[in-house]
């Protein structure tokens, strides 16, 4: 004989039931609210286009990075070259951090955009600008396997090391506490991660993690909190993400499980969550506290290659690039992208449906509006500006 209940004898079961059904339903209301906000916005568009007539699948932009100032952006890829600008001088006829009108997208040569380049010696895949250092030392890592300062007064290397044993240098970053007593680190395809003191002799090592142990597999991302806490995390091609406590490198404190392909980037968001990126073709985020997925964000293409991962913290998005030769951008409260903007085909010949956004990053300034700035594998540059709708 089957339990029949009788709801007419428990009143205080019925009260109890309604009551989580309006608790969930208030809660559905909100998080679809939260997401149609996100939707909606943000008003994001192109601004500024900087191309060469010899751009080319030889001038590939690995990396793109914003001085503490905001007011300079460095870029570097395979040209062996880290070129300069100036973002008033690339936003001067636009609506951007100048306040101007705007007058629809600004074509300029790369020639007359740069402001002055360094000539490196190898490939380059990282760039760091190196706190406490006014914006005057800017960090790198190469192909070769080798980490290098350049002083841009002199635009000469001053500081140097060789830790990886010839192999690609993935990623380089520093603690953003101390000053010019900055901690720095690097991950490579010899499976560590170094972290060093640029102030001690390059022989001389604070710390050697090795992430995936005896697999040694490859280091693709290292960030360090930049609220200047004392984590630091870790992308590997093991498909996992660690954060590790640098007062205790032995063991990390999490493990972020969860990607099916390598992790090719992660990024703080705030101190109580990361968003990595993995050619599985998604971005996860993931609470600091303990180690569990948020959410989980897919709408670009990614299998492959290296795409770029950004996160603009006062407003909470996160810029990538896609196989597909466009630009994403997404909000944390939803899972699917807010904006996509296609890259211009300039100064392109034939063979040209194999370009995709290899680097973006984010102008950290600013709570109403906002500047990305994307680069592809055709040494293009592309300047997105952007404002909080009314």
């Amino acid at each position: 004989m089957g339990l029949v209940f009788d709801w007419s004898e428990s009143p205080e079961t019925t009260v109890i039931l309604c009551f989580h059904m309006n608790t969930h339903r208030t809660q559905k209301q909100e998080q679809e609210q939260e997401e149609e906000e996100a939707r909606h916005e943000w008003d994001l568009s192109l601004s500024t286009v900087v191309s060469s007539s010899s751009s080319s699948a030889s001038d590939v932009v690995g990396a793109i990075e914003f001085d503490p100032t905001d007011n300079i952006l460095a870029t570097a890829g395979i040209s062996r070259k880290i070129r300069f600008y100036g973002l008033a001088s690339l936003l001067r006829n636009t609506a951007g951090v100048c306040g101007g009108a705007g007058g629809g997208v600004n074509f300029v040569d790369q020639v007359t955009a740069c402001e002055y380049y360094i000539c490196t010696p190898a490939k380059l895949s990282s760039l760091r600008w190196r706190p406490g250092s006014c914006s005057r030392v800017i960090g790198s890592g190469d192909y070769d396997g080798v980490v290098t300062e350049y002083d841009l007064e002199r635009r000469t290397p001053v500081f140097e090391r060789d830790e990886h044993g010839g192999r690609r240098v993935w990623s380089v970053d520093y603690t953003r506490h101390g000053g010019a007593a900055a901690v720095g680190a690097s991950g490579s395809d010899d499976g560590t991660m170094q972290v060093w003191d640029p102030r001690c002799p390059p022989e001389e090592s604070v710390g050697v993690v090795r992430p995936a142990g005896l697999c040694r597999s490859a280091v693709c991302c290292v960030e360090f909190d930049p609220s200047g806490g004392h984590a630091v995390a870790v992308g590997c091609a093991d498909r996992r993400g660690y954060v590790y406590d640098m007062r205790k490198l032995v063991d990390p404190a999490l493990t972020l499980q969860g990607h099916t392909k390598t992790v090719s980037y992660v990024r703080f968001l705030d101190g109580g969550t990361v968003v990595t990126a993995g050619t599985d073709g998604c971005l996860k985020l993931w609470s600091v506290e303990d180690g569990g997925v948020i959410r989980t964000y897919e709408g670009h293409v990614n299998n492959r290659n290296f795409v770029g991962l950004s996160v603009w913290r006062n407003g909470a998005l996160f810029g990538c690039g896609s196989e597909n030769n466009r630009v994403f951008v997404y909000d944390r409260r939803w899972r699917k992208p807010v904006w996509v903007d296609g890259f211009e085909p300039v100064g392109m010949t034939s063979g040209s449906d194999k370009r995709f956004v290899s680097s973006v990053c984010w102008r950290q300034s600013g709570v109403d509006q906002c500047t990305l700035v994307a680069g592809g594998s055709d040494g293009v540059l592309q300047v997105y500006v952007g404002k909080r709708k009314p």
